[in-house]
């Protein structure tokens, strides 16, 4: 069953506009690499070269940071919520 992505703002002209978009996957690293063939753009800005996430990307399932769970290994229940929330830095 597919889950619904929240896509920040930011990334919301890979989306055509749209603020969620439905992916299948059983984890994050599936949903998140499912989002980029489906929108591509996203692997570049979410991932770093090593496949990780990029430092300043924040991920959330069901309001859970994912790097306080098991990273982008995850698991992500059906008909869940994954939420993309970019680093806000500020001074």
């Amino acid at each position: 069953m597919p889950v619904t992505v929240r896509i920040p703002t930011q990334l919301r002209t890979l989306t055509g506009g749209s603020g969620e978009v439905s992916v299948v996957g059983s984890t994050v690293g599936e949903v998140l690499k499912g989002l980029d063939a489906a929108h591509p753009g996203f692997g570049e800005r979410l991932f770093a070269d090593d496949g990780s996430l990029r430092r300043f990307v924040n991920v959330f399932v069901a309001d859970e940071d994912v790097r306080f769970l098991q990273g982008l290994e995850t698991p992500v229940p059906d008909s869940q919520t994954v939420s993309i929330v970019p680093a806000v830095a500020g001074g």
